[in-house]
């Protein structure tokens, strides 16, 4: 949200409502809340339209207009409405907007209502109102916990076919859109010293002291308006209402430069070396993000220190009938009608077992609404709060609970069990339940650390463990921290905030704490109401009731991650925010145990669902990974060339040219220009690394298998990786450009890979090298230029100074040279496919005109472009392995490149490359192989089986790599790996490919088919 209309509703006064406004919103209260009752916002809840004012959440919205029944329970379909106010909402999930931009399981107490907005619930058919699923609620004794476990065991062949088909239609939340999504979503990498998560008064207070020492801070908080409790409670600070406090904090903090506050923005996780991951919600409070904007950002945050500020989350009763519409947290009533203007009842009941229940009273009499009863679990009530309460004509009853609710679709009465065992029923359409709050330790788990017992608020607190605590970063303040007063809030805030600064090397103090209205604090949590009747819920959103838990404890399921296991308790998108503290209570009553002796479960990432756009991003379709682009793609483009992915590059497969109607036409082509006359070939996709550094040339002797620190400078030397098992890596080629200076050119879809093990070489094993090494692979666009007449073309862009004579650049020489007249240029003589070429390299910048001009230059020669499929078919009528060879299971001496290994030196790879396994002579080595009937075609995949062999994983002897049409030789070629293949030459095997119905006769031959001895590259 813009600080423009934060500002605007948290300083906004009561406003009057037009009273046709009123009139349509039957539970909006006349005035007071952070809302603007002068701006209607229309919007539909399954089809019907509702009116709604700026500042509303759904269903703050929906409860104005008098909607209680919201939703249906994920198992027995129980009619639900709204529990709490917050995220931590078990049973208000909706699908918002339709078709492309669907969007299931969204809380509703999240959803900043918008002009137009459509929701609609889930999980229920016909209707809401209507569920035929409602059934289940009868046989509920045969859903109790465990049953799926129990029930669909036999037969299990009907396990896939009817089973599960039926479970997931019947059990489910939401339907995700079926069309692909139309909005974008962002990536934003923050570092800060002081991280505060929160933006209650604790986190406000936290931010405000490191802001002032001059930290860096960001402040994140999940809702659209800061300041937490605050704006859910009447409350003061410093004798004047609380909202002037907060609205000069949020001035002062708006006006630190190094402060940036973020709204709408969730922290989901907490990852090590204080990285963090949070979503903000830039465009959802809107019905279609603005051109350009992303519905949502992802934040990787790198925090020095942090500030665990979240609050914390109400505790509901468990009692029989407890999952009502019209049964909600006491913590929420008051949220709604202080912050929303809305009185969720007429006539409201308020059960609680501390102190901070009876704020409720005050709240919803100063509303206009009528309190029918409280009930305090204690034996005695406060006297003091006691006489309030009567003077506003509630009835008090101590020592009681509720043992039952009634009503159909929405409450209608409670029935209350007295300390005498009298029951009695009262007529209310509210039930307000305050069991007290468990501090927000979902996020300080997520390192492993295990929260730890304060029996001073009977609830887990965050506890030293890896990763947390003050000395390793994180440190929780307020009512995270379990200090739950507004004092302490404040105080611990500031002090947490100057503490992280310090530790970061700022001079910080803590703010001066204000004074604030007294509040009780007493409280005596009841964990279940005895003799209710009904099924008495824990978890509503999974329909866990006590019953369960009991079952489990029967069962032997009494530890607490089997529990949360067995009966689903805490798990799917709650992750226990509501439920899990009260099943623990539940099952150490029944074990006998305390409830730390229980133990409590860890909670993972993410704290709240996070959507799968906000991680990938950008990073979909074609913008998956980035792609890269050649340098000659404009004219590849423009001249209708076909596109193939190399690595992440977009490489040209074949150049067609009309009337060219199949691909094989074209590239038999390109092979029969550059074999006869000259083709060009952009290679700007091959990994190219560059290496200095006074030792440059050791480290490449140890990093190649083969000699490389003795080439001369001006030289081109053919090199070897090895992995450090022995295997190939890649192969490619050095060139040395200086004493000093090297650079090597590896395959495309190995440079990364390359460069990784180079830097891990370089960094780890070798440190004390004096060496570096840069990825120059896009700053040099890189074309071969091959053929019989490519010393020709060649000689049209270099400058005349320049000698390209065999005497002067011979075969693998190298040169610094320059096109154009002095733009600088590399020039080396290499050749890929086997005949007389230079491969030319020259500044990104000048690639598409120095392509450009070798097209033109070569014209007069019959030039042709040739692209990646004729290069491969050239490489392998030459018989040189690439990629289907180097498959990350041969050597080189599988691929025949065995003596070029050096045996005078080390290098990686050097002494596992002789194990036994590796050094087999029966095994798959690099062969030719052309079939006996020459018309036939070949495969690659096919495996070799001796002619009378039947096929078997035995018999099997090898298999071919890579396959290729030769126009050279007017008949299909392969290369391939086969046991012994050096040593059989001439012998026939077949070539059998079952999948597409191959059964080919070929005979071993040696892997040069053309030009074996090498005659045209020294051309």
């Amino acid at each position: 949200m813009s600080t423009t209309t934060l500002t605007r509703l948290e300083g906004a006064g009561p406003a009057a409502a037009p009273p046709s406004a009123l009139r349509l919103q039957p539970f909006r209260t006349v005035s007071g809340g952070l809302i603007d009752r002068c701006s209607p916002l229309p919007f539909s809840f399954d089809g019907r339209r509702y009116m709604g004012v700026q500042g509303d959440t759904l269903a703050s919205a929906l409860l104005a207009n008098g909607v209680r029944l919201v939703g249906r329970s994920f198992k027995y379909h129980r009619p639900r409405g709204l529990l709490a106010a917050g995220s931590e909402e078990p049973n208000a999930l909706v699908e918002l907007r339709g078709g492309a931009r669907r969007e299931p399981n969204t809380r509703a107490t999240v959803a900043e209502l918008y002009a137009g907005l459509e929701a609609a619930s889930q999980n229920r058919w016909p209707s809401l109102a209507l569920d035929a699923l409602g059934v289940n609620g009868l046989v509920a004794p045969v859903l109790a916990a465990g049953f799926y476990y129990k029930t669909f065991m036999w037969p299990a062949a009907l396990w896939e076919r009817l089973y599960e088909p039926m479970i997931r239609r019947v059990a489910g939340l939401g339907r995700a859109a079926g069309a692909d999504d139309p909005d974008a979503y962002e990536k934003v990498h923050a570092h800060c010293d002081v991280l505060v998560v929160g933006g209650g008064p604790a986190g406000l207070s936290a931010a405000l002291a490191a802001g002032r020492a001059g930290a860096r801070v960001i402040l994140v908080d999940e809702d659209f308006v800061l300041g937490g409790r605050l704006n859910a409670e009447r409350r003061e600070i410093d004798g004047s209402p609380a909202a002037e406090w907060l609205s000069a904090t949020l001035a002062e903090l708006r006006s630190l430069p190094e402060v940036r506050l973020l709204a709408r923005t969730t922290l989901f996780g907490v990852y090590d070396h204080g990285a963090y991951g949070a979503v903000e919600r830039e465009g959802d409070h809107l019905a279609v993000p603005p051109e350009h904007a992303p519905r949502q950002r992802l934040w990787r945050i790198a925090a020095r220190q942090a500030v665990l500020a979240a609050g914390a989350l109400e505790r509901p009763h468990v009692f029989g009938g407890n999952d009502r519409p019209g049964i909600m947290l006491a913590g929420a009533v008051r949220t709604y009608l202080n912050r929303f203007g809305v009185l969720p009842g007429h006539s409201v009941a308020v059960l609680t077992s501390g102190d901070d229940g009876w704020r409720t009273v005050d709240d919803v009499a100063a509303a206009g609404g009528r309190v029918a009863a409280v009930i305090d679990t204690r034996a005695e009530a406060p006297p003091e709060l006691r006489r309030r309460a009567e003077a506003l004509g509630a009835r008090v009853i101590a020592g009681g609970h509720v043992a039952g609710t009634r009503g159909r679709l929405a409450l209608a009465s409670v029935d209350v069990a007295g300390a005498g065992g009298r029951t009695e029923r009262i007529a209310c359409d509210c039930l307000a339940m305050a069991n007290g709050w468990n501090p927000l330790v979902h996020l300080d788990s997520h390192l492993s650390a295990r929260p730890v017992w304060s029996e001073a608020i009977h609830a887990f607190v965050p506890g030293p463990g890896h990763g947390h605590g003050p000395d390793a970063g994180m440190r929780a303040a307020g009512a995270a921290a379990g200090r739950l007063t507004l004092a302490e809030c404040l105080e611990t805030g500031g002090r947490a905030g100057a503490e992280a600064a310090s530790a970061c090397g700022f001079a910080a103090v803590a703010p001066a704490v204000p004074t604030t209205d007294p509040e009780g604090v007493a409280h005596v949590p009841l964990w279940r109401a005895p003799r209710s009747r009904g099924k008495a819920f824990v978890d509503f959103q999974n329909d866990v009731a006590a019953s369960d838990i009991e079952l489990a404890h029967r069962e032997g399921f009494r530890a607490v991650e089997l529990l949360k296991r067995y009966t689903t308790l805490g798990m799917a998108t709650d992750q226990g925010k509501t439920s899990n503290l009260s099943g623990l209570g539940i099952m150490a009553e029944l074990t006998g145990r305390t409830i730390p002796g229980v133990g409590t479960t860890m909670f993972r990432p993410p704290y709240t669902p996070v959507a799968i756009g906000a991680f990938a991003g950008h990073h979909r379709g074609r913008d998956f990974r980035p792609t890269r682009q050649v340098a000659s793609h404009a004219w590849c483009v423009e001249n209708g060339a076909v596109f193939v992915e190399a690595g992440l590059w977009r490489r040209p497969a074949y150049v067609p040219r009309p009337g060219e109607g199949d691909w094989m036409v074209s590239v038999s082509r390109e092979v029969e220009t550059v074999r006869a006359r000259v083709g060009l070939c952009d290679m700007t996709t091959l990994g190219k690394i560059d290496i200095q550094g006074p030792d440059a040339a050791a480290f490449l002797d140890r990093v190649c298998a083969n000699a490389i620190g003795t080439l001369p400078v001006g030289r081109c030397g053919y090199a070897v990786l090895l992995r450090e098992d022995g295997l190939m890596m890649d192969d490619g080629t050095v060139a040395r450009l200086g004493e000093s200076r090297f650079v090597i050119t590896v395959s495309s879809a190995h440079a990364a890979k390359v460069m990784q093990h180079l830097e891990f070489c370089r960094q780890w094993l070798w440190p004390g090298l004096d060496v570096r090494m840069a990825s120059v692979s896009e700053q040099w666009a890189q074309y071969a230029l091959a053929g019989p007449r490519a010393r020709d073309t060649l000689r049209g862009i270099v400058d005349p100074d320049f000698d390209l004579a065999d005497a002067a650049l011979p075969v693998l020489g190298c040169a610094a040279v320059t096109v154009g007249g002095g733009i600088p240029a590399r020039l080396f003589r290499l050749s890929f496919s086997g005949e007389l070429a230079y491969e030319i390299a020259v500044p990104a910048g000048y690639g598409d005109a120095a392509w450009r001009a070798l097209m033109a230059a070569g014209a007069a020669h019959g030039i042709c472009a040739y692209g990646a499929e004729a290069l491969s078919v050239m490489r392998i009528e030459k018989g040189y392995p690439a990629g289907a060879e180097i498959n990350g299971q041969t050597t080189a001496g599988d691929l025949g490149l065995g003596a070029l290994l050096a045996a005078d030196k080390d290098y990686v790879g050097r002494l596992m490359k002789d194990r036994p396994g590796l050094a087999d002579p029966d095994r798959p080595v690099l062969a030719g192989f052309h079939p006996v009937d020459r018309g036939a075609r070949l495969r690659a995949g096919a495996h070799f089986f001796g002619l009378c062999a039947t096929p078997s994983l035995a018999a099997d002897e090898g298999s071919m790599t890579s396959v290729a049409y030769s126009p050279t030789l007017g008949h299909w070629i392969g290369l391939g790996l086969i046991r012994r293949g050096s040593a059989r030459h001439g012998e026939r095997v077949r070539a059998y490919d079952p999948v597409r119905g191959g059964d080919v006769v070929v005979e071993i031959c040696p892997p040069a088919f053309v030009d074996p001895n090498g005659e045209k590259l020294h051309a």
